[in-house]
């Protein structure tokens, strides 16, 4: 891992918000619990680097879910999402402490060399896809049409 990380690092895209390699590896775990679809990859790391420039919080549900252990049910609730843990990406802004998860190459080639699209927000379908938005006007009429309204 440190081989691929180190390699992948030296070959990255310029102008990324991350400070160390560590922070793409910790990044590249959140990719990696987030994505369904490998195609999808590299826009889900677009998202979250788009939201680092941007000082936006990530927003993640695997960071909240990881943070609440073997507590976590299966059924994540609005009050997880408030609670502020040191893992939940919806109250503290930044990368959450350590990675999440162990991700593959495909999630730290895609952290590191993310699609170049200014999206800021992607909704699950409901099929193991995601649609991307640019702005909150359309990310919320994703959720209706993904999400409230099923």
């Amino acid at each position: 891992m440190q081989q691929r990380l180190a390699a992948l690092w030296h070959a990255r895209a310029k102008g990324l918000p991350l400070s160390s390699p560590y922070e793409g590896l910790v990044l590249a775990s959140i990719v990696e619990k987030e994505t369904g679809i490998d195609s999808e990859r590299e826009m889900i790391a677009a998202v979250f680097i788009n939201r680092l420039k941007r000082g936006i919080r990530l927003q993640a549900d695997p960071t909240v879910i990881y943070g609440l252990g073997e507590s976590f049910d299966g059924n994540l609730r609005k009050r997880d999402l408030l609670a502020d843990r040191p893992y939940n990406s919806y109250t503290r802004a930044g990368l959450p402490p350590t990675p999440i998860a162990m991700p593959g190459e495909a999630s730290l080639r895609a952290t590191l060399n993310p699609a170049k699209r200014a999206a800021l927000y992607f909704v699950a379908r409901g099929d193991g896809s995601h649609e991307f938005s640019d702005n909150l006007a359309q990310h919320n009429r994703a959720v209706d049409k993904y999400q409230r309204l099923r």
